[in-house]
C-alpha cells in the first residue's frame, strides 16, 4: 500500500489563510514590505525549526565599481568631508525554499531570484557583505510569498493588508458520504420544529415570527433527532451541531459575531443555515488562526 501524501495540518492552513498583522508591515520610500528576519520567524512559527530548508542555488557578483573621489553629502545634497574610495557592489542570488510536512517529508518547493546592492560603501568588504545579504534576503522573500498573505502576498495589492487568498479549494474539507450531507437540511427553530417550506406554505404562515429561521448561536439548539422530519442518523446532526456551536464560540472569542454570516457566505457560497460540519470547522479554524498575532 502506498504511503499517504504529506499535507499541512488544519491549524497551519488556518494560520496561512488569516490576514497579516499590520505590526509586521514596514514602509520604505512609500513601498510596503516585510523584513527578511520576520519572514524567517513566520516560517519557524508555522512549520517548525526543522520544517523548512533554504538553499542558495547561485550567488554571483554582477557589478563592482570604485569611486576614488567620493565625498559624503548632507540632506541638501551638498558635499562635505574628505574624499574616499566608495564601493558600489551588486549581487544576484537564486534561492530554493523547501517546505516540509510535520513528519519531515517535503511538501512543496519554491525557487526565485533577486538582485541586491550596496551603494557608496567606504569598505569593500562591507559592501560585498551587504550586497550578498540583500540579494539572498530578497530572493527568500520572493519564494515565501507563494505561501500567501502571511508572507506578504496582499502587499502586492497596492500595499493592502486585507487578505487576498481567503480560501483554497484544496483545503475545504474531506468529501462526506452522500447519505449524510449531500442534501441540504434546514436549521431547527428554537421550538425544535423545521422551518416551513416557502414553496408549499402560504406566505402568511411562512412569514409569521414564530416560523423565522434562527440567526445566532443561542437560537440553534440540538433537539432529538426523532423530532426532525426526515432526520439524519443521530451521529450526523449531533456532530454538525457541535461544529456549529464551536464556530460561534470562536466568533465570540474573536469578537466577530456580527461579521461572521457575511464572511461565511463569501467563503463558502451559501448562508450558515446551509453549512456543513466540515465548513463550520473550517470557519472556526480560520477565526482561531486570525486571532493569533
Amino acid at each position: 500500500m502506498s504511503a499517504t501524501a504529506p499535507k499541512l495540518t488544519d491549524k497551519q492552513v488556518a494560520f496561512l489563510l488569516s490576514p497579516i498583522s499590520g505590526k509586521r508591515v514596514r514602509n520604505l520610500r512609500g513601498m510596503s514590505h516585510l523584513e527578511a528576519w520576520d519572514v524567517r520567524r513566520q516560517l519557524i512559527r508555522i512549520f517548525g525549526f526543522d520544517g523548512f530548508t533554504v538553499e542558495t542555488q547561485s550567488l554571483d557578483m554582477v557589478h563592482e565599481h570604485a569611486n576614488p573621489n567620493y565625498r559624503k553629502k548632507n540632506k541638501a545634497g551638498e558635499e562635505y568631508g574628505p574624499t574616499y574610495t566608495a564601493w558600489t557592489i551588486v549581487y544576484r542570488a537564486q534561492v530554493r525554499l523547501t517546505v516540509k510536512a510535520t513528519d519531515g517529508r517535503p511538501l512543496t518547493v519554491f525557487e526565485d531570484a533577486a538582485a541586491g546592492d550596496a551603494v557608496n560603501q567606504p569598505s569593500v568588504g562591507d559592501a560585498h557583505d551587504l550586497a550578498m545579504k540583500t540579494a539572498l534576503s530578497q530572493a527568500l522573500k520572493r519564494c515565501a510569498v507563494n505561501l500567501g498573505d502571511q508572507f506578504g502576498l496582499s502587499l502586492y495589492n497596492d500595499g493592502g493588508q486585507d487578505p487576498v487568498v481567503l480560501r483554497s479549494l484544496a483545503y475545504m474539507g474531506e468529501p462526506v458520504a452522500e447519505s449524510e450531507d449531500s442534501e441540504v437540511r434546514p436549521e431547527p427553530t428554537p421550538q425544535g420544529q423545521t422551518p416551513p417550506d416557502p414553496q408549499t406554505t402560504p406566505p402568511s404562515a411562512a412569514s409569521a415570527p414564530q416560523q423565522q429561521a434562527p440567526t445566532g448561536p443561542a437560537a440553534v439548539p440540538d433537539p432529538p433527532a426523532q423530532q426532525r422530519p426526515g432526520a439524519m442518523p443521530a451521529a450526523g446532526p449531533a456532530e454538525r451541531q457541535a461544529a456549529l456551536d464551536s464556530m460561534w464560540e470562536a466568533a465570540r472569542a474573536a469578537q466577530f459575531e456580527a461579521g461572521l454570516p457575511e464572511q461565511f457566505v463569501s467563503a463558502f457560497g451559501h448562508p450558515i443555515e446551509q453549512g456543513t460540519a466540515a465548513e463550520f470547522r473550517q470557519a472556526r479554524d480560520l477565526m482561531t488562526g486570525s486571532a493569533a498575532a
